[in-house]
């Protein structure tokens, strides 16, 4: 079983930045394909952003474009999500998701194998 384990959320200002990491106990890594989704209260989960194994290609949700940069690095086994131009309604809990098959649709929570535990993102207005 692999496990993802979030990190990096916290209390930000709108138009601050933050920098979430998500480690894979995983030596497969370099094959997945990796998310991020967020999930605010009252509302269900949503895609925010993915990375194809290769690096190479990404998407990201309408309502991140332009302000959230994923990467990754394959060597420590983790993907990163570069916030920056934080708004009150990126206010949520962002979870990490791995895909072993690589996604065909990506926006679908249901195309990924293996979900972290969350991570809190609050932003004040």
């Amino acid at each position: 079983q692999v496990q993802l384990v979030e990190s990096g959320g916290g209390l930000v200002q709108a138009g601050g930045s933050l920098r979430l990491s998500c480690a894979a106990s995983e030596r497969t890594f370099s094959r997945f394909d990796m998310g991020w989704f967020r999930q605010a209260p009252g509302k269900v989960r949503k895609f925010v952003a993915v990375i194809r194994w290769s690096g190479g290609t990404t998407f990201y949700a309408d309502s991140v474009k332009g302000r959230f940069t994923i990467s990754r690095d394959n060597a420590k086994n983790t993907v990163y999500l570069e916030m920056n131009s934080l708004k009150p309604e990126d206010t949520a809990e962002y979870y990490c998701a791995a895909s072993r098959q690589g996604v065909i649709n990506y926006r679908d929570s249901y195309e990924y194998d293996y979900w972290g535990q969350g991570t809190q993102v609050t932003v004040s207005s």
